[in-house]
């Protein structure tokens, strides 16, 4: 297939190109490598920069074990004693449950009891405590009585690896969830995240008060904590996160059992009470953050434990207890802040729930961005494809900013998070790659109309437009110009003798010498006319030396007819002369026609003229002829013979005609040019001056020494009528030709 025909599928090849690299991008959403997955992670942060909202009137409130308490009371751990006396407070002023984001997992080595124990055993000594009631020697023990009085609810740590942490605990509750399935669905544990191992708070600590939840969270590859598994899998049973059970605790009384929704495709959603919480398929929430640190009501433990006035804060809310002073290790990276208390995590998410204010991604979603990416790939193919610039970009902008706007709108607005990430990542891929791609093939195009248009211009002039397109005009200019008209003779019967086919590949072997040479020397094509070519100089760029360009053109291309006269002969029997008329003067050159089509030519009397001077070549038996005007812009590069004064069929102005020789380098061939020119100069300065007779003379010698030149015999014929017929006294020399 050959250029031209590339070209002209440009707009199916972005068209298909666009359609792989949609289907690319299709694909990369349905499997979403690890980076595109952290980009658009990324993306969601911003978004939620942007939309999230202070809560006005926060039903939770955090307990926090800060850095001030941790100077007042020392360092952490606390005995135990202390924490019972922190929860009984809490509990006193109001708490509707406490939820504790701490693990208490081994005996307190505080305890009296313990102390006195580890003494005996370690140092061997006995110490006793004067006046310390019993149930003071166990702080477990103590702290166990006070959970039994309240709602409080305790925090554990999966791991989710198998190692023998040495830890039996049976006696964990389990969550008591009703599970509605359906058809095709498997049982919860299938879907949700399986732990392997379990490090529970104290037995004692549960028997009286079996509330308790996992502490962990769910981290994005970042680090970041988006989203927090509401759910756990241990051992074929359902386990709940601490925020879920201290709600749960809370609203004892008021809820049944939580119920768990499970499709073929996994969790789709968890409900307490009326609330339906939406999970994604394994079960976790995306956590609608309100903001940084401190955003719900804190209240130091050092506070609590002194009975500041804050403790009307807690009163009808649900208080999660937890730490944030440094070394503690509960500090987590939110999407809007880099430190983040732990604690704060599971008060976001049980303030969500109670207020119903969720970021939601239905099922429906990932089909609605996916859709998405197709179509908006699609469109920018078919832009890219068919449409201007003018239309593309805007309409890409506009799919762009549409994107972005509406997820934005429906986070806002709905909190759905509908992610413009992968159809921005398809706009923006498609409007790069297909652009390139355009460009490329624009360049392919340039490069082909560059080698089309040179057949028509010199690769010089090609280049100088190419290079200052300004210096172009189109518009139609009065310039001078050098026009050439050749023209086969007697082509009418040659075509008799010859098939359409023949002639046809006759024309071919002619014009393509000749068109060469016309582009070699900067010369412009303008048409062929049957087996007549029009080409002209110095349009669309200035050529300088045109005149004698033009000339240097016309002897190239009788050259290259001698040669291809050698092989007609052997293809198709015949031999075949041409005329050239040449000629210099002021026409309109540019676009002309109608206005849906047009050609670039030039028109005028001089191009008339032009076309008159070839006609007159087969009349004065020369090869070329050319005019007065472009002989006087020609260096003495050549060899030119007046032939005649003219008035041409149409023409009432005389015009001097020449013919013109090429110097040839060989001396001898050069002195007989010379010499015979001369005479023949002398001979027409007589026949000038009237004297026909000496000019008769001439003439008659030069027939006789030179038969075949038929312009000498012109004018001896001329010379003897008019020694028969003398002209009038006001003859001027002019010949009228009567016809073209």
């Amino acid at each position: 297939m050959n250029l031209a025909k590339r070209l002209k599928q440009t707009r199916w090849a972005i068209f298909f190109t666009g359609i792989c690299i949609t289907s690319l991008f299709a694909a990369l959403y349905i499997f979403k490598p690890a980076y595109l997955r952290l980009l658009e992670l990324k993306l969601y942060d911003s978004y939620l920069h942007q939309v999230h909202t202070p809560p006005e009137n926060p039903r939770v409130a955090v307990v926090d074990i800060d850095e001030r308490s941790i100077n007042r009371y020392g360092q952490w751990p606390w005995p135990r004693y202390r924490v019972a006396v922190l929860l009984k407070k809490i509990q006193n002023a109001g708490a509707l449950a406490v939820g504790c984001d701490i693990l208490f997992g081994e005996p307190d080595g505080t305890s009296p009891g313990t102390l006195k124990r580890m003494l005996k055993r370690d140092l061997d000594l006995d110490v006793g405590f004067t006046g310390l009631p019993a149930k003071l020697m166990d702080n477990d023990r103590l702290l166990a009585d006070v959970l039994a009085t309240g709602p409080f609810t305790l925090g554990y740590s999966f791991h989710f690896r198998a190692e023998d942490l040495g830890k039996s605990a049976a006696y964990l509750p389990a969550l008591n969830a009703a599970v509605v399935k359906e058809p095709g669905a498997e049982s919860p544990v299938y879907y949700l995240i399986r732990a392997q191992q379990v490090i529970p708070p104290l037995p004692e600590l549960l028997k009286s008060r079996p509330w308790a939840g996992y502490m962990n969270t769910q981290t994005d590859m970042d680090g970041v904590l988006r989203k927090v598994p509401l759910m756990i899998a241990w051992e074929g049973r359902l386990y709940p996160h601490l925020s879920l059970i201290t709600l749960m605790a809370a609203l004892e009384g008021q809820i049944t059992a939580p119920m768990v929704k499970v499709s073929s495709g996994g969790i789709k959603s968890i409900r307490i009470g009326s609330t339906a919480i939406p999970v994604d398929a394994n079960g976790a929430m995306l956590v609608n953050y309100k903001g940084g640190p401190f955003t719900y009501p804190l209240i130091s433990a050092a506070d609590v434990l002194e009975d500041s006035n804050t403790l009307d804060k807690l009163k009808n809310k649900v208080v999660f207890l937890g730490t944030s002073a440094s070394g503690l290790m509960d500090i987590r990276v939110s999407p809007l802040a880099e430190v983040f208390p732990g604690v704060e995590v599971n008060a976001t998410v049980a303030d969500n729930i109670l207020n119903k204010d969720f970021i939601a991604r239905p099922d429906w979603v990932p089909g609605l961005e996916f859709v998405a990416i197709v179509l908006w790939g699609i469109i920018t193919t078919v832009l890219i494809g068919w449409a201007g610039a003018w239309l593309t970009l805007p309409v890409t902008l506009v799919l762009g900013g549409g994107a972005w706007a509406g997820g934005y709108f429906a986070l806002k607005n709905y909190h759905l998070w509908i992610s413009p990430f992968f159809p921005l990542l398809v706009l923006g891929g498609n409007f790069g790659f297909l652009t390139l791609f355009k460009f490329w093939f624009s360049e392919r195009k340039k490069k082909f109309y560059r080698s089309a248009f040179s057949r028509y211009v010199s690769k010089a002039v090609v280049d100088q437009i190419s290079d200052a397109p300004e210096t172009m005009s189109l518009e139609g200019e009065e310039k001078q110009m050098s026009i050439m008209f050749t023209d086969i003779r007697s082509f009418t019967t040659i075509s008799e003798s010859l098939s359409p086919t023949q002639v046809t590949n006759l024309l071919h072997d002619y014009f393509t010498p000749v068109t060469r040479s016309i582009i070699k020397n900067k010369g412009t094509l303008d048409k062929f006319i049957g087996d007549a070519v029009m080409c002209f100089w110095n349009a669309p760029l200035d050529v300088e030396g045109h005149p004698g360009l033009a000339v240097q053109t016309g002897f190239e291309m009788l050259d290259a007819l001698g040669e291809l006269n050698k092989s007609f002969i052997h293809k198709y029997g015949i031999t075949i002369d041409i005329g050239i008329g040449i000629h210099t003067g002021t026409c309109r050159v540019g676009n002309m026609g109608s206005m849906d089509l047009f050609d670039y030519t030039l028109i005028g009397d001089n191009v008339n003229l032009t076309s008159r001077l070839e006609g007159l070549t087969k009349f004065y038996g020369v090869k070329m002829i050319v005019s007065d005007a472009l002989r006087a812009q020609v260096p003495d590069d050549f060899y030119f013979q007046e032939l005649d004064q003219v008035r041409v069929k149409g023409k009432t102005e005389p015009v001097g005609i020449f013919t013109v020789y090429t110097k040839d380098e060989n001396g001898e061939d050069t002195a007989s040019l010379a010499e015979e020119l001369s005479t023949y100069e002398g001979g027409l300065a007589l026949y000038k001056e009237r004297d026909f007779k000496k000019g008769r003379e001439i003439f008659s010698d030069l027939v006789d020494r030179y038969p075949d030149t038929k312009v000498h015999r012109i004018y001896l014929e001329r010379c003897a009528y008019f020694m028969d017929t003398p002209p009038d006294a006001d003859w001027d020399g002019v010949f009228v030709h009567k016809t073209k």
